[in-house]
């Protein structure tokens, strides 16, 4: 199997094949070498002709390529140089001699990477940059020493060195944007892919090339073709693999790409043998022998007498088959000892070349050392002298200290002085919101303070009559009064529970919060503040009068906050909405309603998980842009002097966010304010 992999290495030289008029290219070669006046010119013209025989006769390309190597060591072009010594090892990795074939990668990557080389670059269109075509060349030997790991066969074994190489390439194309170049790595990945027996990475690869060699015209799409339909047939696939063959040997036959020919007849002749087409497979068979042996081409031909072999054995015609392997059998001899004695020359020259890098990696390390000691001591010295100068400025340091000790105590004076009045400022906004609410809650209290009295003389009443209808032996009767105490009692139970939870709700909002969150009613909690708000300031002013609008949502059930926070909250966006609704109504007499909203909602955050949203709503004028910016900032207020602290809408903010929630406002002017109050159910 080992011709699908020799000939692979042509497929970087695309741009010198694409023709299919032989001879009249030829002919132009020829008659511009005997007409060439300078060594350049002689040195290009030969140069093209080993490229060009480099697909048809080895050793005519292997002549012309000696010749030009000598003229571009004179005229010091090292970059032709790195192009003749790749074109030298091909021909030589073809025959395969493989230490020989590395010496002159080796020899191409080691001009290839010295940046110098880019001053001997001429002939480049203004679009074109040496250093790119310095990378490219690079890139290409890469690939070249990946495709010389794969000739040595052992694809299991060799995979690794191959994908090294060819990734190392894959740095240098992607850095200049070859798409051609990495559409030939892909290639030859896919192939190395294919002998190791990983098919679908293979096929990937290959298919991936594919589509860049189809838009860009390259000759080597006939090529992976060859190897695609080599894929299909290790598959199992021959109908497929015959198919896509065939497709490659037509782009083949349009090209003078003799090489590739012969492999694609070899592979189709295995191919129709798989498929028991026993006159086809003979046909293909004969014809990749002739393109062998116009080569002359031992290993090629060994694969095409075993091919020609199993067929006439499979016919039954021993006589011919058994002339067939003897014939394969001599080329087997020879080749194997050539082949045992090039390997062996070849690890020679990689053990070489590795004692070279580890003598390299000694001396970087040797070098490394060094400058470690240079900037031990350089460090050393420096040190010693920020040590002296830090000595030296540690005495005024100590100065400085003991003045900024003494400004940072009285920072800490004044720090703690500001913190001891934003306290104050704070509870005192909390007794102001509790001044603001007693009003209301003396109204609350009233109702069921009265109910009580009203009950109480009304039992009182009865109780009076229980004892004379007693008296009287009057048993029904006594039992119906009993019954209506017990109901008055009942009447009197709940209206002083009533007083007594208005109570300790006021108690609750005065005194400090312990910060521990409790499972609260936020409905009860909202409708509550919401009447008291209201009815305190109906105390203070008989005229004020606003329509009071509530929207519960009874699925929210009970919630995890610090009732006291959220209450101030609630009732400072209340108190809010009623002093907008009022200083509205002050400007509009007539034709205006104030109304406040107060609703709940269950929503889900952006976030994830479950909310619930309080909305308080007023219709009064809104609020300006200008002031809109600065409502959450403390002390900011539009109030008069004495009616506000500018804290209550900073606190509410803090309060909300504390909680894991927020506060937002949606305002329009002349029309009305919302603010939302924004909590997660914990």
């Amino acid at each position: 199997m080992k011709i699908f992999l020799k000939v692979v290495s042509l497929c970087l030289l695309p741009s010198l094949i694409a023709g299919q008029q032989e001879n009249p290219y030829l002919s132009s070669l020829y008659r511009s070498l005997s007409d060439a006046r300078s060594d350049t010119t002689r040195m290009n013209i030969c140069r093209s002709l080993g490229f060009y025989y480099s697909l048809e006769d080895r050793d005519s390309s292997n002549f012309y390529l000696e010749k030009a190597l000598p003229i571009a060591v004179k005229l010091n072009l090292k970059f032709d140089q790195v192009s003749i010594l790749a074109g030298m090892g091909i021909v030589l990795m073809q025959q395969e001699k493989f230490s020989k074939s590395l010496e002159f990668y080796l020899k191409a990557l080691h001009i290839a990477k010295d940046p110098s080389v880019e001053k001997t670059i001429w002939g480049l269109s203004p679009d074109t940059s040496p250093r790119n075509e310095r990378m490219k060349a690079i890139a290409r030997t890469y690939d070249l020493i990946g495709l010389l790991n794969a000739y040595t066969g052992n694809w299991e074994d060799n995979i690794n060195n191959q994908l090294k190489n060819y990734r190392e390439a894959e740095k240098y194309a992607k850095a200049v944007g070859d798409k051609r170049i990495i559409a030939a790595l892909n290639f030859h990945m896919g192939i190395a892919y294919m002998n190791a027996g990983k098919f679908d990475s293979a096929l990937l690869l290959i298919e991936k090339a594919q589509s860049v060699f189809s838009v860009l015209k390259d000759p080597q799409m006939g090529r992976t073709m060859l190897y695609q339909g080599d894929t299909y047939k290790r598959m199992g696939n021959f109908d497929l693999a015959a198919h896509t063959i065939l497709q490659g040997m037509a782009l083949l036959n349009e090209t003078n790409d003799y090489v590739h020919r012969g492999q694609g007849y070899i592979l189709l002749g295995r191919v129709y043998a798989g498929l028991k087409k026993t006159d086809s497979a003979l046909y293909y068979a004969k014809e990749g022998l002739k393109i062998y042996e116009r080569r002359k081409d031992p290993v090629g031909k060994k694969d095409a007498y075993n091919l020609l072999a199993s067929y006439f054995d499979h016919v039954g015609r021993t006589d011919s088959a058994t002339v067939y392997l003897k014939l394969a059998k001599s080329l087997s001899d020879s080749l194997s000892e050539e082949e045992r004695k090039n390997l062996l020359a070849f690890q020679d020259v990689v053990v070489d070349e590795q004692a070279k890098l580890e003598k390299l990696e000694k001396e970087k390390i040797e070098t490394r050392e060094k400058l470690r000691i240079y900037l031990l001591l350089s460090g050393i010295l420096v040190f010693t002298v920020i040590v002296l100068l830090l000595y030296r400025n540690n005495r005024v340091r100590k100065k400085t200290n003991e003045i900024l000790q003494q400004r940072n105590e009285k920072i800490e004076n004044t720090l703690h002085q500001l913190r001891s009045t934003q306290a104050q400022l704070i509870q005192s906004e909390k007794m102001a919101s509790l001044g603001e609410l007693t009003a209301g809650i003396a109204h609350e209290i009233q109702n069921p303070l009265n109910f009580v009295n009203n009950f109480s003389e009304v039992n009182e009443e009865l109780l009076k009559e229980l004892k004379g209808e007693a008296e009287k032996g009057n048993l029904e009767e006594v039992k119906a009064i009993a019954r209506d105490i017990e109901f008055n009692s009942e009447k009197i139970n709940h209206h002083g529970r009533r007083a007594d939870a208005i109570v300790k709700g006021m108690l609750q909002h005065s005194r400090t919060s312990s910060g521990q969150k409790e499972l609260t009613d936020i409905n009860a909690l909202a409708d509550e503040y919401l009447r008291l708000a209201y009815h305190g300031l109906r105390a203070k002013d008989k005229s004020f009068n606003a329509t009071m609008k509530t929207d519960f949502d009874e699925g929210i059930g009970k919630i995890n906050v610090i009732p006291q926070e959220i209450g101030r909250v609630v009732l400072n966006l209340i108190n809010n909405a009623f002093y907008a609704v009022e200083e509205k109504k002050k400007l509009y007499q007539e034709n205006y309603e104030p109304v406040v909203s107060v609703s709940t909602k269950a929503v889900k955050p952006p976030l994830g998980g479950l909310g619930v949203e309080i909305k308080v709503r007023d219709n009064g004028n809104g609020i300006p842009q200008k002031v809109l910016d600065k409502i959450f900032q403390p002390f900011f207020t539009t109030k008069p002097t004495g009616q506000g602290t500018g804290l209550g809408l900073s606190l509410s903010y803090d309060i909300a966010k504390a909680h894991g929630g927020d506060l937002k406002v949606e305002t329009k002017v002349g029309e009305g304010t919302l603010f939302i109050i924004e909590l997660p159910v914990n």
